[in-house]
C-alpha cells in the first residue's frame, strides 16, 4: 500500500540547509497499522506528511497503492489526498462554527457529492465512532474524546484507504486516549491501513509494527 524509497528531504532556510530525512526507504502493507515514533525533531512528522501529499520529497520516490505520487502536480495531489487518505490530527482542526455532522460532511464537498449522500455518510460516519447522538453539537459543545472521534468520523467518510494520525491523543486524558487507540485498532481489523506519528510507547504497542526513527534516518522497526 505505501512504498518510500530513498526519500530526502532538505528544507532551505537563508543559506543554510536542513536536512530531515535522510535515505529513507519504508514498506507498509494493506491493512498493517504502523506507528512511527522518534524524539521531536526527529523527521517522523515530515515523513507522515510526505505520505499524505501534504509535503514532497527533495529526492526519492512515494509509492501509494501503486501509484507514484511524488510526480503528481497539484491538482492531482488534491484529488489523491480527498480519495485516498484520511487524515487525524492532535489539534482535531475542527470549524468551530460548524456543528459535529457539517464537519464530517465537510471533505465531501470538493468531491461532487450531492447534499443528501453528503448527510448520510456524515451520520453514518458518526455512528461508526458512536457519537450519533452528538451531530448537532458544536466542538465547543465536545469534549476533546468527542472532539477527536468527530474528528475520526471526518478522517472515514470520504472511504479512503489510508487512515494517518499524528499524535491523535496529545491533548487527551488518559481514559480519552485509551478510548481513540481502541477506535484506531478496530478499524485496522475492518482493513484499513493506519499510519500513525507518536512519542507515546503505551500508544505505540498498539500497532503492529513500529518504526523508530532519529535524526531523520530509520534506526530501527520492531
Amino acid at each position: 500500500m505505501i512504498d518510500i524509497k530513498n526519500v530526502f528531504k532538505v528544507y532551505k532556510m537563508g543559506t543554510e540547509k536542513l536536512k530531515v530525512l535522510d535515505d529513507v526507504s519504508v514498506n507498509i502493507k494493506k491493512g498493517e497499522f504502523v506507528a512511527i515514533v522518534g524524539p521531536s525533531g526527529s523527521g517522523k512528522s515530515t515523513l507522515m506528511n510526505i505520505i499524505g501529499g501534504l509535503d514532497t520529497p527533495t529526492k526519492g520516490e512515494v509509492f501509494i497503492d501503486g501509484e507514484n505520487i511524488s510526480k503528481y502536480n497539484d491538482k492531482q495531489m488534491s484529488r489523491f489526498r480527498n480519495n485516498k487518505i484520511g487524515f487525524v490530527f492532535q489539534s482535531f482542526n475542527l470549524e468551530p462554527t460548524l456543528t459535529a455532522l457539517e464537519n464530517v460532511m465537510l471533505p465531501l464537498m470538493f468531491s461532487g457529492t450531492s447534499e443528501k449522500e453528503r448527510k448520510e455518510r456524515a451520520i453514518n460516519s458518526l455512528s461508526l465512532v458512536e457519537l450519533s447522538d452528538r451531530g448537532k453539537h458544536k466542538p465547543t459543545e465536545l469534549s476533546g474524546g468527542q472532539r477527536q472521534r468527530v474528528s475520526i468520523a471526518r478522517a472515514l467518510v470520504t472511504n479512503p484507504k489510508i487512515i494517518l494520525a499524528d499524535e491523535p491523543t496529545g491533548n487527551l486524558d488518559s481514559k480519552s486516549g485509551k478510548n481513540i487507540m481502541d477506535i484506531l485498532q478496530g478499524f485496522k481489523s475492518q482493513g484499513y491501513t493506519i499510519v500513525m506519528v507518536t512519542h507515546n510507547p503505551e500508544e505505540a504497542s498498539y500497532a503492529d509494527r513500529v518504526i523508530e526513527i532519529q535524526d531523520g534516518a530509520i534506526e530501527e522497526e520492531v
